[in-house]
């Protein structure tokens, strides 16, 4: 079988760690597949699958899906493990999200996700353009549900609010490790600040998501501790999955997680009260993220997958 390219980018490490079996993909091909491509060429769009290096770009993509990635794809941020270029961003796109919701239309998908670079050198910290994206997607796609993974934001609640005020279905903000490890991981994010956000949404109303990666020398204590933690904020879905190095100026892979390990984090966030964990070594923040937005989903299959255990 073969891989993604950019999934061979983890081999940087692989003089310390070989990489196993589980985590080959297959090349990105089809009908489906090329027309997303054409898609995202024709308007000018960033999406996080390419960006990102996402290991799941060939089963989205070909499934007719893709993760957009608005405000430019230069990042004002280098956080360790992040393959999005680190940079001064160009100007902000004003016509940008016009775009995104003609795109989305003319894909004709259910659910879309977007997700956006850190913009700390605007003032509103990139919110308005969010809130006009968001609103011009609803307007010109009123059936499809909407995720909208966002920056910290500085944790100032009135750019939250903004994301608020307009509405997504669901509001992802991505915790991305353990708390001893954030100042190396997230370079300019603060724990307990992500917290804060995750917290914000919560009480503004909103279905909250946040996201982990293993693999970088967490402990399995921490782990389970940042699980208690999103729940204690408000979180409702999490997603887990492997870290992979996107180059070698990157922080290098710790271990590779074996399966069964994400199997039971799986089983310990469904005990700690979360309602939908997605757990595995190619697990991405916007993977079956259709699925994330219905209240009680996760749970329920979580109960009958139990309750067939049992018979």
């Amino acid at each position: 079988m073969q891989e993604l390219p950019v999934v061979s980018a983890i081999r940087e490490s692989e003089s310390k760690i070989q990489k196993p079996n589980w985590l080959r993909v297959k090349l990105p091909i089809g009908e489906s597949y090329k027309h997303v491509r054409g898609l995202v060429d024709t308007h000018k769009l960033h999406t996080i699958c390419e960006s990102g290096n996402c290991p799941n770009m060939g089963e989205c993509w070909g499934e007719g899906t893709a993760t957009f990635m608005i405000l430019g794809n230069t990042c004002t941020r280098s956080c360790g493990f992040c393959a999005v270029a680190t940079g001064r961003p160009d100007p902000v796109d004003w016509d940008e999200p016009q775009r995104v919701a003609e795109a989305i239309y003319l894909m004709k998908v259910k659910h879309a996700v977007l997700t956006s670079v850190d913009r700390d050198e605007l003032k509103d910290g990139g919110s308005t353009i969010w809130y006009n994206t968001i609103k011009a997607v609803k307007q010109l796609n009123p059936d499809t549900t909407l995720e909208t993974l966002i920056p910290d934001f500085r944790g100032f609640k009135d750019q939250i609010q903004r994301v608020i005020d307009a509405a997504p279905e669901v509001v992802s903000h991505n915790i991305e490790t353990v708390e001893t490890l954030t100042r190396r991981v997230r370079i300019q994010a603060k724990y307990w600040r992500s917290m804060d956000v995750l917290r914000t949404l919560k009480e503004g109303g909103m279905r909250v998501k946040s996201g982990i990666m293993l693999g970088l020398g967490e402990k399995k204590e921490e782990v389970i501790q940042t699980l208690h933690d999103l729940y204690d904020n408000g979180v409702d879905v999490v997603t887990i999955g492997q870290y992979l190095q996107p180059t070698k100026r990157h922080l290098p892979v710790d271990r590779f997680v074996h399966p069964d390990e994400f199997a039971e984090y799986r089983e310990i966030g469904y005990e700690i009260g979360l309602d939908y964990v997605e757990s595995g070594p190619l697990v991405r923040s916007s993977y079956h993220s259709e699925r994330h937005v219905i209240p009680g989903f996760g749970r329920e299959k979580w109960k009958q997958e139990k309750e067939g255990n049992r018979q």
